[in-house]
């Protein structure tokens, strides 16, 4: 049975201000000034081969939330069939099961 008690504390006016403190102080990131604000470019643009995989990976997690797996039984040769055309079998055999009237 989960907790219902948050996984975090509830920090003092005091522990915020020492934490925020430290935070400023850190020489190995020190706070943008507002000339390197105005050159920040968007993360898709700086790095466009990463921010798609991001978001290819977003979409099938979206995907895969929505499955639910089932128990069926198929006839070998359809199974065989389907397996024999590669990578992605699963996901053509729920092709076909879509476009199919009931």
């Amino acid at each position: 049975m989960a907790s219902s008690k948050p996984a975090y504390k509830n920090l003092s006016d005091e522990e915020e201000a020492d934490i925020q403190a430290e935070i400023l102080a850190d020489p190995d990131h020190p706070e943008l000034t507002d000339e390197q604000i105005a050159t920040g470019r968007p993360f898709a643009e700086v790095f466009p081969d990463l921010a798609e995989s991001i978001r290819r990976a977003e979409v099938e997690a979206e995907r895969e939330a929505s499955k639910e797996r089932v128990s069926l039984d198929l006839d070998g040769d359809v199974l065989a069939k389907f397996r024999a055309t590669g990578e992605g079998w699963e996901e053509r055999i729920n092709t076909v099961l879509r476009s199919a009237k009931p």
